[in-house]
């Protein structure tokens, strides 16, 4: 595979390319290692793409977690403790236990999210689970790597894109809040 598009959102490309230059190799070269035709494997019964074979999302993720945690990066997760006083007038039933927040890779700070779904994750991605990160201590920056719309489209429809994102992006602007992140978009 290889890098087709950049996005710096809050200073993300200077911030990786400053702090962690050594790491935004590693990332590079874990994109090429990763050969895509292995992951067209999902056969599509949309009624748009019926019987085209598509790359499946799953055997992606599963190529980028197979190089990247060999070269020592790691999910991390954080506990979620739901908070209980604001319920006005009710009890659960049951308690919310063992829930979680997790992202993809995390590396010295860096963190990573991988993302083929839709679109809302992407957004949730940078927009709030990051900053939980940072706030948690985790990370201090990110890097969001999703499809351009070319591969997204040999992809199940939904699948969101990169041109997509980096558009809705520029357009809601960045808060106080919000970490650096650098994001990547990627072809076959």
């Amino acid at each position: 595979m290889k890098i087709a598009g950049l996005f710096s959102f809050n200073g993300g490309q200077k911030v990786v390319q400053a702090q962690y230059s050594d790491l935004l190799q590693e990332i590079e070269e874990c994109i090429q290692a990763i050969d895509a035709a292995q992951c067209q494997t999902k056969k599509s019964h949309e009624k748009t793409m019926l019987g085209k074979m598509l790359y499946a999302p799953r055997r992606l993720n599963a190529q980028f977690k197979k190089i990247l945690s060999q070269r020592g990066w790691e999910p991390q997760r954080i506990k979620c403790e739901y908070p209980k006083q604001y319920y006005k007038n009710y009890k659960p039933v049951r308690e919310c236990t063992n829930a979680f927040r997790e992202i993809d890779f995390v590396k010295r700070k860096l963190g990573i999210e991988i993302q083929f779904g839709k679109y809302a994750f992407m957004v949730y991605n940078v927009a709030a689970k990051m900053t939980i990160f940072k706030n948690e201590g985790i990370i201090d920056t990110g890097i969001e790597i999703v499809p351009i719309k070319d591969f997204s489209d040999e992809m199940s429809s939904g699948v969101s894109y990169f041109e997509q994102f980096v558009w809705d992006l520029e357009r809601r602007g960045t808060s106080d809040i919000d970490i650096p992140v650098l994001i990547i978009g990627i072809a076959r």
